[in-house]
């Protein structure tokens, strides 16, 4: 007898997503239902007769969505990413369902981060923007290099660790600041990585404890002119503390993939459409800032691992409750 091949409702799911998903299923036993709607009331069918269903992080699940799924029969939430700030874990469990994130390499972000650092630090905005219009004169102010550089790392799970890799070989000074230090990393309490720091990189999840970690207080501990990179969640940082200290020199610069309120904004063609985001206007007309639409995870590396482990953590949810 043939084993009972496992279905999956995989939501939000964009084109290449779906030649993957479709690829590698039958590898696994796996049949997929595909859409690229994101999971709402209106779409919670699709998920009927399949315990296991997969979400992307663009988009908030409201509690009245987890229950519509609970009483769909959905017993696990796979979310094909490594945060997962816009579901209520708690209220998931209270419900019965089960959520986890999908684990991929880190080198997409790392990557990203280090040419964030680069690209601040080097005028790259104003120079790119100049070039553009045919204004070929150097910048004004001349670059810095990485290895004259106290780098800050706040938070040192796989992402924080692999741009410290890296930063290795640029020969610049690393502190660091994390709940569970490792024994052969500089560690150092959070105002004095914040006073030291050239430029401070953000890489922690975002919960109640890290919501607005670096505020005013704490831009007010930062060196003067020192830099923020920020790959990690948007409101890991104040953005309403954040826009006066760009403007006043405090804060030398920023470079920011994710912002608070991005939602509805980032991934969406916004050239014809008015954004009501005040804040991300007021920092695209800085000259010292770099805004990207959440984009340091789009590797194609990335994708393949994170749509193979979405496939794998559903088996294993459903081994579990198979085998206790």
């Amino acid at each position: 007898m043939s084993r009972k091949r496992l279905g999956i409702t995989i939501y939000g799911c964009g084109h290449d997503e779906a030649v993957l998903f479709r690829k590698m299923a039958p590898r696994f036993g796996v049949i997929p239902a595909i859409t690229d709607a994101a999971v709402s009331e209106a779409n919670i069918g699709l998920a009927c007769g399949n315990r296991c269903i997969s979400v992307d992080h663009k988009t908030k699940i409201t509690n009245s969505v987890l229950f519509e799924l609970s009483q769909a029969g959905v017993m696990y939430i796979s979310t094909r990413s490594i945060g997962y700030d816009h579901i209520n874990i708690t209220c998931a469990k209270n419900l019965g369902i089960s959520v986890e994130n999908v684990v991929y390499s880190p080198d997409s972000v790392a990557d990203y981060t280090l040419m964030l650092m680069l690209m601040i630090l080097r005028n790259a905005k104003s120079i790119i923007s100049r070039a553009d219009v045919h204004d070929f004169r150097l910048h004004d102010t001349r670059g810095k290099e990485l290895r004259d550089m106290t780098v800050g790392i706040i938070g040192t799970g796989r992402i924080g660790t692999a741009v410290m890799d890296r930063l290795r070989g640029f020969g610049c000074r690393v502190l660091a600041l994390d709940h569970c230090p490792k024994t052969f990393i500089n560690y150092v309490p959070l105002d004095e990585l914040l006073g030291q720091s050239d430029i401070v990189t953000l890489h922690v999840p975002l919960n109640a404890d890290t919501h607005h970690l670096i505020n005013r207080q704490r831009i007010g501990q930062m060196k003067h002119g020192a830099c923020i990179i920020n790959t990690g969640r948007g409101s890991l940082l104040d953005t309403e503390a954040l826009v006066p200290a760009l403007e006043s020199g405090k804060i030398g610069g920023a470079a920011l993939d994710v912002l608070e309120g991005e939602e509805g904004v980032f991934y969406f063609d916004h050239r014809k459409k008015p954004i009501e985001n005040k804040l991300l206007l007021q920092l695209q007309k800085l000259p010292n800032v770099l805004i990207s639409p959440h984009a340091a995870y789009h590797t194609e590396h990335a994708l393949g691992e994170i749509v193979e482990n979405t496939i794998v953590n559903c088996l294993k949810f459903e081994r579990r409750k198979q085998y206790g």
